[in-house]
Formats: C-alpha cells, sequence, structure tokens
C-alpha cells in the first residue's frame, strides 16, 4: 500500500509539475503578445508620425506655391487695371470727338432699296 500511495504522491507531483509548466508556458505566451503588440504599436506610430512629416511638407510646398500664384495673380490684375486705364486716359477724347462727329454730322440719304412711287 505504501507504495500505491508513493506511487499516487509521485503522480500528484508530476501533474502539479505539468500544471506549473503550463502555466508557465502561457505566461511566456502572453508575455511575447504583449511585446508583439507593444513593438507593432510603436511601429505603427514611427510610421503614422513619418508619413505625417511627408504630409506636411507636401502641403506647405502646395501651399506655398498657391501663395505665390495667388501673389503673382493679383500683381498681373494691377498692371492691366493700371494699363486699362492709361489706354482710357489716352484715347477718352479721340473716340468721345469721333462719336460726337457721327451723332452730329447727319447726312440724310435716301436708302438703296427704296423705290419712288408716282
Amino acid at each position: 500500500m505504501a507504495s500505491q500511495s508513493q506511487g499516487i504522491h509521485q503522480l500528484l507531483q508530476a501533474e502539479k509539475r505539468a500544471k506549473d509548466k503550463l502555466e508557465e508556458a502561457k505566461k511566456r505566451k502572453v508575455k511575447r503578445i504583449k511585446q508583439a503588440k507593444d513593438e507593432a504599436t510603436a511601429e505603427i506610430d514611427q510610421y503614422r508620425r513619418q508619413t505625417d512629416k511627408e504630409f506636411r511638407m507636401k502641403q506647405s510646398k502646395v501651399m506655398d506655391s498657391q501663395s505665390n500664384l495667388s501673389e503673382e495673380m493679383e500683381e498681373q490684375t494691377l498692371e492691366k487695371i493700371k494699363e486699362l486705364r492709361g489706354n482710357y486716359r489716352r484715347y477718352m477724347e479721340s473716340v468721345l470727338s469721333q462719336v460726337l462727329n457721327m451723332v452730329c454730322d447727319v447726312k440724310p440719304e435716301i436708302h438703296a432699296n427704296y423705290r419712288a412711287t408716282n
């Protein structure tokens, strides 16, 4: 009986050791999963920072070029307005005199399609 009790005791100890080993393996597995998750999170954050940086650089280039275009268009518009005002001042008198001459110098003529009816 003592040998049976000793055998049972050895089986229980072996079962306990196996259970401890399984729990230790589960803990290592959980630790590895957590470590992998942390590494993946760090990698994702690094990638996100890199892409955000690239995006901001591209965005600033586009905004700079747009502001330059806007300033250039504003300058061109002001130059064109200045040119048009100069042309207005230069040709105003001659155009007014031509219009007045056309309106005031009426030369009555019979139209070519008019038929005299007698």
